[in-house]
């Protein structure tokens, strides 16, 4: 399995827990232990030119997903096939202002992060209530399972 965490934000973040974090999501969810996962994490600035250039909006924001090659979970028996996952930009500079105005540590506001990340780039989405809930009841669950403990709810786009 190929997890790679690049940071270039210039805040000093645990890369170790985030690719730990990112395998034990492609264990729950039945994902090829060979598929490729890039994390980035960049400034404010870098994420907005990011954010303008793929969703066509203003400012920095908080995680950014871009699927390759639309993988979608497996289930027991039934692995996804290997590929690339894809890749996701997660900004700290943002996360630490989330984390504060959500009463939890910056830490787990990256964790928090990363997991909605994987999981966009897996299929789910938050456009609808009924998908909303879903992703984030699996976000939810799958922090809590990781962390051994209730997990931050959710992100606050």
């Amino acid at each position: 399995m190929s997890i790679e965490v690049n940071n270039e934000s210039g805040v000093d973040v645990d890369a170790e827990e985030l690719v730990r974090l990112a395998r034990f999501i492609f264990e729950e969810l039945y994902i090829h232990p060979e598929a490729e996962l890039s994390v980035l994490l960049v400034d404010e600035s870098v994420m907005e030119k990011l954010h303008i250039e793929l969703m066509d909006e203003p400012g920095a924001t908080d995680v950014l997903s871009v699927p390759m090659d639309e993988l979608t979970p497996g289930a027991p028996g039934r692995i996804t096939p290997a590929g690339m996952l894809g890749d996701i930009a997660i900004c700290p500079q943002v996360a630490e202002v989330q984390a504060r105005g959500a009463g939890h540590s910056t830490a787990e506001e990256m964790l928090l992060l990363c997991t909605h990340g994987i999981l966009h780039l897996l299929g789910f989405d938050h456009a609808e209530p009924e998908e909303k809930a879903e992703m984030f009841g699996l976000q939810r669950q799958l922090l809590s399972s990781f962390l051994g403990k209730d997990a931050p709810l959710e992100t606050t786009e």
